[in-house]
């Protein structure tokens, strides 16, 4: 290698000393010019379009989430009154086929299809309550007759006269039952 090939020249000294080629801070800086101010503007008013956005998307996400959420509540609970206000037109039907029955006058096809009206009530969750022998409960059973017995230790069925129904926890017709009680 010559003299001349090196990079800091014929005598030894680099050309470019003296030369600032450092380069300023502020051509780094992107703040410093008006263009990329504009730029960073832009952006940013994109970046809070983009987040106003993305707000009313969730809103609209969690507005549709509530809606579907109460139009099922809605729509059971309008099936579920179909279904007393149906039950409360059989009752009377209910009444007669349970005294039927209790007469033994139900029999043949009769009994057959009795059975297939009463599987079809317990499928829509239409229960029927009410036996002698259960403890008077004045929340479920309307007492229409009333005696008393000196060894009677609680309030007991002893007869019903009317079946109660009830769908899940609601009562639509109380049994209606004779009881005997303690004396006073």
């Amino acid at each position: 290698m010559t003299t001349n090939d090196s990079p800091t020249g014929a005598e030894g000294v680099d050309p470019l000393d003296g030369l600032d080629f450092e380069p300023s801070q502020e051509a780094f800086d992107v703040d410093a010019t008006p263009a990329a101010q504009v730029e960073l503007t832009e952006l940013e008013k994109a970046q809070a379009a983009s987040a106003e956005h993305l707000g009313d998307l969730q809103r609209l996400n969690a507005e549709y989430a509530n809606f579907s959420k109460r139009a099922k509540r809605e729509q059971e609970l309008a099936r579920n009154r179909g279904i007393e206000d149906l039950l409360v037109g059989l009752l009377p039907v209910l009444d007669d086929v349970s005294r039927a029955r209790q007469a033994g006058d139900l029999t043949g096809p009769f009994e057959a299809i009795a059975d297939k009206f009463t599987a079809t009530l317990t499928r829509f969750g239409v229960e029927s309550y009410g036996e002698a022998g259960e403890e008077f409960n004045p929340a479920v059973h309307e007492a229409l007759m009333h005696q008393t017995s000196p060894d009677a230790t609680t309030t007991t069925v002893t007869a019903v006269i009317e079946t109660g129904y009830r769908i899940g926890d609601r009562i639509v017709r109380a049994a209606r039952v004779a009881v005997v009680g303690p004396e006073a």
